[in-house]
C-alpha cells in the first residue's frame, strides 16, 4: 500500500484532495491502495454529505470564531476537527475483495485493522455503533466512507490531544445517535486517546502495511474540485 503524508493549507483543499484521490483511482491513474495521514492546522467543522447544517452546527458560534464549515463527500454526522485530531484516509480497490462492497464488512475490516494496531498501545479499544472506535463508552474516533464503482474511500478521525470543549461549542447534539451514546452530551461522550501523534502514525502504517511513500498526488483534480465544489457555499451549505 502507498503512503501519502500530506496536509494542504485549508480544510476545503484537504477534502478536495480526498475526493480527487478517489477519482484518480476510478480513472485508472493510480494502481495501488493508499493510506493518507493528515492533520488540519486550524479548527474546522466538517459536515457529512447529507447533513442539514442548521440541525447539527452551532452556526452563530462557528461564525463568531471564524471557523470554516466544509461539506465532505461521504456520509455521517458533522464533526469538529483541528490540531490534536489525526485525520486518515484509506483508498481501497474492490478487485479481489468483493466483500468490501458490503458496508458492514468495510467497517469491520478497516476498523478492525486500526483497533488491532492501537490495542498494542492502549487497552480496551472497541468498535462501537456503526463506525466508531471507543474506549468503553467514550468515543475517540468517527468514520465514514464514499463508494464508487471500483474503489472506496474510507476516512476518519482520531482524537488524541484535541480541545474537546470545541466540540460542544461548535456542534449541536446530532439528530441520529448510536445506541451506546444514551443521549449523552458531547462532554460526556467523546474523549482523547492518550497516545502521541508519532505513535498513531506508526500504528496506522502498521495497520495498513503502507510501506511505499507516494510523492505524486492529483493536484489538478484537487484544484478543480476546490474551485467547483469545496470552496462554494452552494456545496457547503446545500442542506
Amino acid at each position: 500500500m502507498n503512503l501519502l503524508e500530506l496536509t494542504l493549507p485549508t480544510p476545503a483543499e484537504n477534502l478536495a484532495l480526498d475526493e480527487a484521490l478517489l477519482e484518480a483511482a476510478e480513472a485508472g491513474e493510480t494502481a495501488a491502495d493508499l493510506l493518507r495521514l493528515w492533520e488540519l492546522p486550524q479548527t474546522a467543522v466538517i459536515v457529512g454529505r447529507s447533513t442539514r447544517v442548521n440541525e447539527e452546527v452551532n452556526l452563530d458560534a462557528a461564525q463568531l470564531a471564524q471557523v470554516p464549515i466544509v461539506r465532505r463527500a461521504s456520509g455521517g454526522a458533522a464533526i469538529a476537527a483541528g490540531p490534536g485530531c489525526l485525520m486518515y484516509s484509506v483508498l481501497l480497490r474492490y478487485e479481489g475483495r468483493e466483500y468490501l462492497r458490503k458496508l458492514d464488512e468495510v467497517h469491520r475490516d478497516v476498523l478492525g485493522r486500526i483497533r488491532t494496531a492501537l490495542s498494542s498501545h492502549f487497552e480496551g479499544i472497541e468498535h462501537r455503533g456503526t463506525s466508531d472506535l471507543a474506549v468503553g463508552d467514550r468515543k475517540f474516533s468517527g468514520n465514514s466512507l464514499r463508494c464508487r464503482r471500483d474503489h472506496l474511500l474510507y476516512h476518519g478521525t482520531i482524537l488524541y490531544n484535541y480541545d474537546l470543549a470545541l466540540i460542544a461549542h461548535l456542534l449541536k447534539t446530532p439528530p441520529r445517535q448510536p445506541i451506546y451514546r444514551h443521549h449523552r452530551p458531547h462532554s460526556d461522550f467523546v474523549t482523547n486517546l492518550p497516545i502521541s501523534q508519532s505513535t498513531l502514525r506508526s500504528a496506522f502504517i502498521t495497520a495498513f502495511g503502507a510501506v511505499q511513500t507516494m510523492n505524486d498526488w492529483p493536484k489538478a483534480q484537487t484544484d478543480h474540485l476546490l474551485l467547483t465544489r469545496y470552496s462554494q457555499a452552494a456545496w457547503n451549505f446545500s442542506r
